[in-house]
């Protein structure tokens, strides 16, 4: 290094003239110095100028000022504006939050290839595959059990975890209430239960005459209250009976029964030597019912067994039809289990079917779809499309009739307008799997709150006249997951740029979360308005995790039907005042573009925003064009960046720049610096500002901001490196025009300044604080390249000096004298020589 001058910083070494061009000769020693030749003529002037002279070179100095301040700016980052000035954004947030929601969405389907109405209907072999032919609650009345189905449940009847306590606890009471989802086999298990604890224990007992379980009208000719006081006062004078009873109570107005009633019904029952089970649905209202002392939760059946028991069931019928009476059936039965599972395990199969855990009804399908197609009655095709249906007509069964109830309001009593009441509780669990289908990944409490948002505008959509009214202390977390099929899990979040532990939040199967979109926006198109009006919402939400999960989802909306998502969303958001909505805008419209079916339309939008489009619309296509996808080749996205950046003085060039740098990270790079290096040679200012700016800001970016879906060489652990340093190490055929480019950037006036600033952000990451390794090996592929010549390196040494007498971070010796060797390497006998008598 050269020597260290007393009472400060290092100045820059004295230039040799072996060394070609000092920094200070302008912009090119590699290429023309504009600015050096300006010097050469103002030099050429003399003393004889006086004033005059000094006063013109004070007005240049100033206006290089001014140039260099204006460069600066364009180098910040596109929501600086928004969140402070010079502070860190949330685009590695966001860039994170983007890649995770994708990942929800990509589950080997396009939203356009499915169609449910064939499904509704197809009869595949002997199969037939109606859906819709699940039983509801509101179908079944009073009336005895076929011995028929208790035989077949005693068979096929899969116990979930706990039954034995749960059989103890309704011995012991004579009444269960039994909480659970729909369709998690709630009902085959209180069934089962009856069986058990009324079924003769020995030869002479007697259970009386006729059927031993009866199902129980859940009305009782008075609501579902009048249920429960009906049946105590309605037994039968027979003992040893059980009695099913499903109470529907998720309808507006419905009040679960007190503790007097129950232990009415539970003396009666004890006098007949009786036992009812009471099935009711997990949520706010059920749960004084649950807490007491009657009240228990049915967990759901193990996924594997219960489909196994399933198979067997299936295979065995098909077995017996085709062979009656054959010795060796069970041999038979038992090879064709062992294939049909071996084929529910593949990973096409496990991807069509996209559910973590199978319900009773859905077991019941796939099993028959897995014995079909392995006794040649189903195609493979067929097979992959009855796979799918099960998360559709998931989807299908939360939403529809939802606000039936409401349609038609009960007459007043007293004569006046009948109100809609519960209009909030009736919503919230809709809107909870919307918002979990939005969001899913992020915080439970994210979904929460946006789901208690989506609540409020559902019902205003529904009641205009009524303002919602919600209970402060009714949330149960545990019934909303159970309801909506979610699970939690341990993860966190990033804060204010810090990781923070969180609850996050998911769909129990990878094909809800489409399953749900789709099925919202194509089967209920009057929910749209208050859909869209809640994504407009969360587009102004300062959180990452919530804004982009958001602008994902609604790419997916738009898919379904662009014209309409265009007029509502991409449009207005895209010529918003706020960079947080154009971002969202932009995201939107790539998430239209991942598919093929949208991709040419989104280009051409794209391509007439660059050209013609507003202010606005112009940053929202840079945005767009930095993702990849809303060009057809990375030249044409650079065309259409170079548009925006050089039009009206370079107004937008902080926006342009910053998408080019995104392409950097595709894996065409070589292409996107080739470009660059041609800007900073173009004729025209505004093409170099726009290659120069670029340059820098590749400087400044790191990894994690601009990361794209598909793994690359600058992923891995390598999130928290600057994108030069990652390419730098991964890919050393870039090494070279990325340096050429930097060294261009040092040696322009207007762009020293922070391209200075930018090469000593660079030298800081090759230790982390703790002194653990980082960036050396970028940082050995690129410096060389860099600081090949020799006032290269004598502006190295004077960056590190600067660096080591910094007063609030000075950097160690140890660590400048290795980026001395990184840069300079051990072939400068007489660098090392100077080296170790600067520092004796």
């Amino acid at each position: 290094m050269a020597e260290e001058q007393p009472g400060g910083a290092a100045e820059p070494a004295p230039h040799k003239a072996s060394d070609g061009p000092p920094p200070e000769a302008g912009n090119k020693a590699r290429g023309e110095d504009r600015d050096g030749k300006e010097r050469g003529e103002e030099g050429k002037k003399g003393d004889g100028g006086g004033e005059s002279a000094d006063s013109e070179a004070a007005e240049k100095e100033k206006e290089r000022e001014r140039a260099a301040g204006r460069f600066k700016e364009h180098t910040r980052d596109p929501l600086a504006g928004e969140e402070s000035e010079d502070g860190p954004t949330d685009l590695a947030a966001a860039s994170r939050a983007r890649r995770a929601t994708r990942m929800l969405f990509d589950t080997g389907r396009d939203l356009n290839s499915f169609d449910r109405s064939f499904i509704q209907s197809a009869h595949i072999g002997d199969i037939h595959l109606r859906m819709d032919a699940r039983q509801s609650t509101a179908g079944m009345r009073s009336g005895p059990v076929p011995d028929d189905e208790l035989r077949r449940l005693r068979r096929v009847h899969v116990e979930p975890e706990g039954y034995l306590r749960l059989r103890t606890a309704l011995r012991a009471r004579r009444l269960l209430v039994l909480g659970a989802a729909p369709g998690t086999g709630r009902t085959s298990t209180a069934l089962s239960l009856l069986d058990e604890v009324t079924a003769p224990v020995g030869e002479g007992t007697e259970s009386g005459a006729g059927p031993r379980v009866l199902r129980v009208d859940p009305d009782g000719g008075n609501g579902a209250d009048g249920g429960v006081r009906g049946l105590a006062a309605s037994l039968e004078e027979r003992h040893g009976t059980g009695y099913l009873l499903e109470l529907a109570l998720t309808t507006p107005g419905a009040q679960p029964p007190d503790a007097m009633d129950l232990d009415r019904l539970a003396a009666a029952l004890d006098e007949r030597a009786s036992f009812a089970v009471i099935v009711v649905t997990v949520g706010s209202t059920a749960n004084p019912l649950l807490a007491g002392r009657y009240g228990m939760l049915c967990p759901p059946v193990p996924t594997q067994e219960l489909l196994t028991t399933r198979l067997r069931e299936r295979l065995a019928d098909a077995a017996a039809a085709a062979e009656p009476g054959a010795p060796d059936g069970g041999a038979r039965v038992a090879e064709l289990l062992s294939r049909a599972e071996e084929l529910a395990d593949r990973k096409e199969v496990r991807d069509a079917v996209g559910l973590a855990d199978l319900r009773p009804a859905e077991a019941e399908l796939l099993a028959s779809l897995l014995a079909g197609h392995l006794l040649e009655d189903v195609t493979y095709e067929e097979l992959l499309a009855g796979c799918r249906s099960l998360a559709a007509e998931q989807a299908h069964e939360w939403f529809a009739g939802v606000d039936r109830a409401l349609a038609v309001p009960p007459p007043a009593t007293d004569g006046s307008t009948a109100r809609r009441p519960g209009t909030a509780a009736l919503f919230h669990p809709v809107a909870f799997r919307i918002a979990l289908a939005v969001l899913g990944g992020a915080s439970h409490s994210a979904v929460a709150a946006a789901a208690h948002l989506l609540t409020w505008e559902l019902s205003v959509q529904s009641d205009p006249d009524t303002t919602p009214a919600r209970p402060l202390f009714c949330d149960d977390p545990e019934s909303d997951r159970a309801l909506s099929r979610a699970e939690l899990t341990d993860g966190r979040v990033e804060v204010a740029g810090a990781e923070v532990a969180a609850q996050l939040i998911w769909y129990r199967g990878a094909a809800l979360p489409s399953a749900v979109l789709t099925e919202i926006w194509d089967r209920h198109f009057p929910v749209r308005a208050p859909v869209v009006r809640w994504l407009r919402l969360l587009a102004d939400d300062p959180r990452p995790q919530v804004w982009m999960r958001a602008a994902v989802a609604a790419g997916e909306l738009c898919v379904r039907d662009f014209d309409h998502g265009y007029a509502e969303l991409i449009r207005p958001l895209a010529e918003a005042s706020t960079q947080r909505r154009k971002i969202f805008a932009a995201t939107t419209i790539d998430q239209a573009a991942g598919h093929a079916s949208h991709r040419k339309a989104v280009r051409k939008l794209v391509d007439d925003w660059s050209r013609y489009g507003t202010k606005s619309l112009r940053w929202t296509a840079a945005m767009a064009l930095g993702y990849g996808n809303a060009a057809a080749t990375t030249d044409d996205a650079l065309d259409a960046l170079a548009r925006i950046g050089v039009r009206d003085d370079g107004e937008q060039l902080d926006v342009a720049s910053f998408n080019v740098v995104r392409l950097l990270a595709l894996p065409d790079s070589a292409t996107v610096l080739r470009r660059m290096a041609e800007w900073t040679h173009h004729k025209r200012e505004a093409y170099q500002d726009l290659g120069l700016v670029t340059t820098v800001r590749l400087a400044v970016t790191d990894v994690d901001e601009v990361l794209h879906d598909e793994p690359g060489p600058t992923s891995g652990d390598r999130g928290d490196w600057p994108l030069p340093l990652a390419l730098a190490a991964a890919r050393p055929e870039l090494v070279r025009p990325m340096a050429d480019l930097m060294w261009t950037a040092l040696n322009t006036a207007r762009s020293q300044e922070v391209a200075m600033d930018a090469l000593e952000a660079l030298l800081r990451t090759a230790v982390r604080k703790d002194g653990t390794p980082w960036t050396q090996p970028g940082l050995a592929a690129l410096l060389p390249a860099l600081m090949s010549e020799g006032h290269d390196r004598r502006r190295l040494d004077w960056l590190l000096r600067r660096m080591m007498n910094d007063p609030d971070n000075p950097l160690p010796d140890a660590q400048a004298r290795s980026l001395w060797w990184l840069a300079v390497g051990p072939r400068d006998r007489t660098g090392e020589r100077d080296l170790e008598e600067s520092h004796g």
